[in-house]
């Protein structure tokens, strides 16, 4: 894989994501990729995202240390490591490395002392984070990572963090399924603005995490059926 290989591919998926539709490949090692989207689409509203009580005493007794695009290509290996296959192939996680060069590609990593134990990685546009992979190698690391997006968006300005599809583990903490025509506005509205830097809000409110802002009651939200 070529420099600019990469670089045209990470090009290539910033105008995917301003329309809605996110990349995957089959396998590690494939040399080419497929794009998606979702009819219903998982996205966590940022003023209803919920943090269990358990997960808060986690955060406050202070074994875990947070670094940002620290480690940003181990983090990746790890999200790939899966059992039953990873969809970041080589190729594209050349071209996330990109994008972090350029300011769109972020990990948000967990450490217990030295040693990475999670984490997760998205892409940032505009107020819109697009969510990718998350991995735990430590029980809560990864649910310490998204606590912390979530506060570092909401202090930064963001509108909205998309998760792609809906899935039992992001529902429980807030995660809900919007129809296409209503993420469209949502996402719309999310790339006009132009929010705070994401990297200095998390490090800001990583010296006194307002944990309080945030609901330890899970919220359940009914939508009406798409009749379309």
């Amino acid at each position: 894989m070529t420099s600019g290989q990469a670089t045209r591919d990470a090009f290539d998926m910033l105008t995917a994501y301003r329309q809605g539709i996110f990349p995957m490949a089959e396998a590690r090692d494939s040399k080419e990729y497929d794009w998606f989207t979702c009819e219903r689409r998982g996205v966590i509203p940022l003023d209803g995202f919920y943090c269990p009580k358990s997960l808060r005493k986690t955060i406050r007794k202070g074994e875990y240390r947070i670094g940002l695009n620290s480690q940003f290509s181990n983090l990746l290996d790890h999200c790939a490591a899966r059992e039953d296959g990873t969809w970041i192939s080589l190729r594209l996680q050349n071209a996330y490395d990109i994008l972090r060069e350029m300011g769109h590609g972020l990990s948000v990593e967990v450490f217990y002392g030295d040693d990475l134990v999670g984490g997760l990685f998205g892409v940032s546009l505009g107020g819109a984070f697009f969510g990718e992979s998350m991995v735990s190698l430590k029980p809560e690391a990864s649910k310490i990572a998204l606590v912390h997006l979530v506060l570092g968006m909401r202090a930064a300005g963001y509108h909205l963090l998309d998760t792609q599809t809906t899935t039992d583990h992001l529902i429980r903490f807030g995660q809900i399924g919007v129809h296409q025509d209503d993420y469209k506005k949502r996402l719309a509205d999310a790339l006009f603005i132009k929010p705070d830097e994401l990297i200095s809000a998390i490090t800001e409110t990583l010296v006194e995490p307002d944990l309080e802002s945030i609901s330890d009651k899970s919220v359940r939200y009914s939508l009406p059926e798409n009749t379309a």
